[in-house]
């Protein structure tokens, strides 16, 4: 995963729950996601669309 190990990962966590607070995470990591998925979206609809010549 990024080259992280657990240890990495957990410290990341930790720190976003100081910053963010354990109320605001959910909210994050649902806007996150929604992000993650529409750009992925968007680089499949790229490739599946053929170039139309003029």
């Amino acid at each position: 995963m990024f080259g992280l190990g657990w240890l990495e990962v957990g410290l990341i966590a930790l720190a976003a729950v100081i910053l963010f607070g354990p109320k605001k995470l959910p909210e994050l990591g649902a806007s996150l996601g929604k992000s993650l998925r529409g750009f992925k979206d968007e680089l499949q609809g790229d490739s599946e669309e053929e170039p139309t010549e003029d």
